[in-house]
């Protein structure tokens, strides 16, 4: 069964709703800085105000017979943890209230994940994969170090830097809020998850749910058990035989396509820090020239002058590309990349109830050769060709879903991200061409 969520969506647009999205760390000199979570986002991913348009909010949509829609309204980022509000509307019957709010934080989306995934009866299914950790540490050793090294600056370029970290900071604010509404979306709208109780704790119960966050020994502890996963694939794929060419096929496609995003990632991440690159050579030319014009007099003054707001200019431009192609391209690669996986592991399962499968009937010839505990043995075999053959039928509508879904995503993200390099591309060939206008006229 495939859900109707359009991931790109979400991991294009970080914010959807109309909450707020608050920073408060004590190491961050920006704390208590608010962020609309209904903003828009401009080229650099940065927000603008939702007030800037006169439109009044939309009135939530009215929801159909057995509807559960879910979203993050606001979340808040403090020093060493994220509270994410979500909020939830729902005519599906068994939820106390149709329109609810709960606090959660990341590792109780984790424990949602987890509960999941363990369960049998979700073994044929895809199971989204679970957001990843928020991660601020970088940007608030920036915001830090910008703050102690505030005196040895001016006015304008304390403001200037404050202003640059600020945008990256909420940026990537932003898209943990995404990923982590995107993880809640799936669920809400697949037809099975939907109905799952724990998921329904999860939404509907106000209290904490006692997830806290994992220590030293249970990090090791998963890492032993994602190496032994990785040994139960190998050997699952060297021992057990797939009858099915369908399924055969996916698991290779997966293993070599799961390959390919990562390594696509890695180099988009190459590509878009090379534009960060050369926007910094750019701020630094910028800086020199304008402590050259502060030294000079006359025509010369204005033309350094000119010259510094023409590179700084260009920096932003090269700022807003690298945001661009991270947003649209390197997200939507690194989110398919942990789908993948998901996919993967479900034809994994798959392998392992086909092994156990094989054994039931391997046991069932023994016992009707000793002509002993055959009753017990056909019932067993019974059950394994029902769980086999169910598990079977169900993983390949998901991974048929699974396939159209990643295209239609891929698809969005690379017209998106095509467009908004042309749309750069003339912003900054107008902009070169007006400031040398200008520059002739100085001259």
């Amino acid at each position: 069964m495939q859900d109707g969520t359009d991931e790109s969506n979400l991991l294009n647009s970080p914010s959807t709703n109309n909450g707020t999205i608050e920073i408060a760390s004590p190491t961050n000199p920006l704390a208590n800085t608010a962020l609309p979570a209904g903003g828009a986002t401009n080229g650099s991913g940065s927000a603008t105000s939702p007030d800037s348009s006169s439109s009044a909010p939309a009135t939530p949509a009215v929801l159909g017979e057995n509807a559960l829609h879910v979203e993050i309204s606001d979340a808040l980022s403090e020093k060493e943890k994220v509270k994410f509000t979500v909020h939830t509307r729902t005519t599906l019957p068994g939820f106390a209230k149709k329109d609810n709010n709960v606090v959660r934080q990341h590792e109780e989306f984790v424990w949602l994940h987890d509960r999941i995934e363990e369960n049998e009866d979700y073994a044929g299914y895809i199971i989204p994969p679970c957001p990843p950790r928020p991660d601020f540490d970088a940007s608030r050793e920036k915001l830090q170090r910008l703050g102690e090294g505030e005196g040895n600056m001016t006015k304008e370029e304390f403001k200037k830097m404050k202003s640059e970290l600020e945008a990256e900071y909420l940026a990537t604010f932003k898209k943990t809020v995404a990923m982590h509404e995107v993880f809640l979306r799936r669920l809400a709208s697949h037809p099975v998850f939907r109905v799952d109780q724990h998921l329904k704790v999860f939404l509907e119960y106000d209290q904490d749910l006692c997830a806290k966050p994992r220590k030293k020994m249970a990090i090791f502890g998963g890492f032993v058990k994602s190496l032994g996963k990785t040994t139960d694939e190998i050997l699952l794929s060297a021992t057990v035989r797939d009858v099915n060419d369908f399924f055969e096929n996916e698991l290779q496609f997966l293993t070599e396509y799961h390959g390919h995003l990562r390594e696509a990632a890695a180099r988009t991440e190459k590509m878009t820090q090379r534009h960060k690159d050369v926007g910094d050579s750019h701020q630094k030319i910028s800086n020199a020239l304008t402590q050259l014009s502060t030294t000079e007099k006359g025509n010369f003054e204005t033309f350094v002058a000119k010259s510094a707001e023409i590179f700084e200019r260009i920096k932003n431009l090269e700022t807003r590309v690298a945001s661009d192609q991270d947003l649209k391209l390197g997200d939507t690669l690194r989110y398919y990349q942990r789908d993948s996986d998901a996919a993967k592991a479900l034809l994994i399962r798959r392998l392992r109830c086909l092994a156990a499968y094989e054994t039931a009937n391997r046991n069932l010839e023994k016992a009707r050769s000793k002509n002993k505990d055959v009753h017990a043995a056909e019932t067993a075999q019974a059950e394994a060709c029902e769980k086999f053959e169910s598990m079977s039928a169900c993983g390949k509508e998901e991974l048929i879903g699974f396939r159209n879904r990643r295209v239609a995503a891929f698809k969005k993200s690379l017209v998106e991200l095509s467009e908004l390099e042309i749309k750069h591309a003339k912003t900054q060939y107008e902009y070169l061409r007006q400031s040398l206008l200008a520059i002739k006229e100085i001259a």
